[in-house]
């Protein structure tokens, strides 16, 4: 349970550096780092998305 709950968070900190990177900087290079960064919770929500989607170990 825990771990959905901290991917949710990762997925909506990345929309929200994302909106951050594409709309409110100017700057290219730190636009860039940022939204870097966004994507690399994206990847770290989905691989810990994986097990919660594969189900309960408990037999």
């Amino acid at each position: 349970m825990w771990i959905s709950f901290y991917s949710i968070g990762a997925m909506a900190l990345a929309a929200v550096l994302i909106y951050l990177a594409r709309y409110k900087m100017n700057q290219g290079i730190f636009s860039f780092i940022i939204s870097m960064i966004a994507w690399a919770l994206l990847i770290i929500a989905f691989l810990l998305m994986i097990p919660v989607l594969g189900g309960s170990t408990h037999a």
